[in-house]
């Protein structure tokens, strides 16, 4: 009975937030602007810019059909990219980072491209005017203000996108009381993406946000973050009690996201499901 009422309580709240949201925040307009996105077909975007962030990672700036469109991506959800590769379709998920609030007539991606990677590889090898295909959303969380206290947070890598869109998406709205703990592991310290925009959201929000930057491989002695892998002791430190209102959110590598949701029954959290739903206490992405 109590899931049912969980159920109906989410329900209600994103419905009550998609009603309201543009008419409170004043965001794209006061009335629904036309989304590009569609979940039944793959549209094409033109790649017109391109911002090389680190040797194997870039942010792609992909313009919409119509100046005045929006991508029509809810906050936490992500898109599908298709293409053709060997004679064969492949397609991968990515979330982007741009919001439909901010970005009005394209979308921004970032990509980590792998030279074994099949959709990363051709997205690092597009060049300007070239296009790809594209659905969506895709996705089981939709992220909803105030329905949570706190926000615990462990991303890897490129992990990192989903919980950047939450965190602009939270300094974007003054009503928005959610406080917000990251642990955002890499390998070295040129590898963590948008370090100087999850600075810029601490500075607008300093009593709601806080950020512990891990590295597995520091190269200078006066490095100020964690070393190592993100450990249950970290967490327990790091994060409120299981029994408070939070929500843990994953996203990373298979092997961090593994011990992560390990590291989270050990601290009382309930055993992640394997496919994660919106109001699960644990969530995957």
């Amino acid at each position: 009975m109590d899931g049912i009422k969980i159920l109906a309580t989410f329900s209600v709240l994103v419905l009550f937030y998609k009603l309201f949201t543009y008419s409170k925040k004043g965001g794209v307009s006061q009335k629904e602007a036309v989304k590009a996105l569609l979940k039944t077909e793959f549209r094409e975007f033109e790649l017109v810019e391109k911002e090389q962030l680190t040797h194997n990672t870039a942010k792609y700036k992909f313009k919409l059909a119509d100046e005045s469109h929006v991508l029509g991506l809810p906050i936490g959800q992500h898109i599908t990219v298709k293409t053709i590769i060997g004679g064969k379709p492949v397609s991968r998920s990515y979330t982007p980072t741009s919001l439909d609030e901010e970005c009005v007539g394209f979308f921004e991606l970032l990509v980590k491209s792998y030279p074994e990677g099949n959709i990363s590889k051709h997205i690092g090898d597009m060049k300007i005017g070239e296009k790809i295909n594209i659905s969506g959303p895709r996705g089981f969380y939709e992220y909803v203000p105030n329905v949570h206290k706190h926000l615990a947070m462990v991303a890897g890598g490129t992990g990192i996108t989903p919980m950047f869109q939450i965190m602009k998406a939270i300094a974007r709205d003054p009503s928005d009381k959610t406080r917000v703990t990251l642990l955002y592991g890499n390998v070295l310290e040129e590898d963590i993406l948008l370090k100087q925009e999850l600075d810029d959201l601490v500075k607008q929000r300093p009593d709601q946000f806080k950020i512990t930057y891990l590295l597995d491989k520091p190269e200078r002695d006066d490095w100020e973050g964690g070393v190592g892998y993100v450990t249950l002791d970290l967490m327990k430190e790091s994060f409120p009690s299981a029994e408070e209102d939070v929500q843990l959110l994953v996203c990373g590598p298979p092997g961090m996201v593994s011990s992560v949701k390990r590291n989270a029954v050990a601290l009382g959290f309930p055993r992640a499901k394997p496919v994660s739903k919106m109001e699960d206490r644990v969530f995957v992405f």
